[in-house]
């Protein structure tokens, strides 16, 4: 059964282990990896770690068995990084897609969206990447329409939450 976990510098190999396979670049979405992080040296990863709740963004890691399946990112600012990327990006490793986990990450971290209160939520894919439309439709977003951007056309969803109960 995976989980979702805080990033944590105990799963360094295991996290190597899920960036190497995506292949050279910082495309993981939901990691909140930009092109200046140095993660392959322990000093470098236990650094980026250590930054990454600064980030205004809630990172999580899907783990399954000691292993890195992929990672989700709530970001809550700054307001203009959240229109361009989303409120939402997640990204599953290559070998791990068709299991439904991008879906299960998905609905989890909607759940906490709700406890902060958002109304409503922004999510961005690359216009070619259906699987990441289809799991966002099936969560109930909404296609705003596409968007021309310096990496290419980009699909962009809204998903209207339900406040939580009193």
């Amino acid at each position: 059964m995976p989980e979702l976990l805080a990033p944590t510098v105990r799963l360094h190999r295991a996290w190597l282990e899920a960036h190497t396979e995506w292949g050279p670049g910082s495309h993981e979405d939901g990691f909140g990896l930009s092109p200046s992080d140095e993660v392959v040296s322990p000093a470098g990863f236990a650094a980026w770690v250590a930054c990454l709740p600064r980030c205004r963004a809630v990172c999580r890691w899907l783990v399954e068995d000691g292993q890195v399946l992929g990672g989700i990112a709530l970001r809550t600012g700054p307001v203009e990084y959240v229109r361009w990327a989303g409120h939402l990006g997640f990204g599953i490793r290559p070998s791990a897609r068709g299991r439904g986990l991008a879906s299960w990450a998905l609905s989890q971290t909607l759940a906490e969206a709700r406890r902060l209160d958002l109304s409503r939520v922004l999510l961005v894919c690359a216009e070619e990447n259906l699987a990441s439309a289809k799991t966002i439709e099936r969560a109930g977003g909404v296609l705003e329409g596409l968007r021309q951007t310096g990496h290419g056309p980009v699909r962009r969803y809204w998903i209207a939450l339900e406040p939580l109960p009193s």
